[in-house]
């Protein structure tokens, strides 16, 4: 285990203020993730051994523009093995998290992950998005799942209306809130909307996060 601490530096580099509990838990993921990923493959190889930089790291991006509310609820659209909504249910313990998946071997490593580092506050649930009746949440995040124009079909009738959010900065109103990579210049245009972007090599400095990318578009 020696090993781990040194890992778990790539995020104490960056986000500072974490309990005994977060920092146990974050340091539980990768025993977890490569145990169940030996059984159910969710993440590829090469990725498993860069968990830190690769998925935890890359979904706390969310987490440095974004300050959930004590309360809020948050669905993780095609969650996958659980990024970002693992981490950030990690890192914002008072939010309610809801991890939705087509894939329902992906949920059983989500719930092993969960049962095992003690993360309480997520639930999941196997089906699509568009298919969600009768919820409402504050946000929806979701990373690498499809085009912009189709998140935000199946994710805008799910997100509150919240009438006085806009008085507040444009990253801090509810709405979609998805990572991305690459030229999205053809993507966006096909979506009609105009999200908010930001690189995400400027709040994480790291060559990994070069041509990576947080898009957020208000409800």
């Amino acid at each position: 285990m020696e090993s781990t601490p040194q890992k778990l530096e790539l995020i104490t580099k960056y986000f500072a203020d974490f309990t005994e509990l977060q920092l146990k838990q974050l340091t539980l993921l990768e025993a977890l993730y490569k145990e169940w990923n030996a059984q159910i493959n969710v993440i590829s190889r090469k990725d498993i051994e860069s968990i830190y930089l690769h998925h935890v790291l890359h979904s706390l991006s969310i987490a440095a523009i974004a300050e959930f509310e004590p309360g809020m609820h948050v669905i993780d659209i095609g969650c996958g093995g659980g990024f970002p909504g693992v981490p950030l249910a990690i890192f914002f313990p008072e939010v309610k998290f809801h991890l939705v998946d087509s894939i329902a071997k992906k949920l059983k490593v989500v719930n092993a992950v969960c049962e095992g580092a003690g993360i309480k506050n997520i639930t999941t649930q196997h089906t699509r998005a568009e298919d969600i009746k009768n919820k409402k949440f504050d946000y929806a995040v979701s990373r690498a799942v499809a085009p912009l124009k189709d998140l935000l079909q199946w994710s805008m009738p799910l997100l509150k209306k919240q009438p006085g959010a806009a008085a507040g900065p444009d990253f801090l109103r509810n709405g979609l809130i998805c990572l991305k990579g690459g030229d999205l210049a053809q993507e966006i245009f096909d979506s009609s909307a105009r999200p908010k972007m930001m690189p995400i090599n400027k709040i994480f400095p790291e060559p990994y996060f070069e041509e990576k990318f947080i898009l957020h578009v208000a409800k």
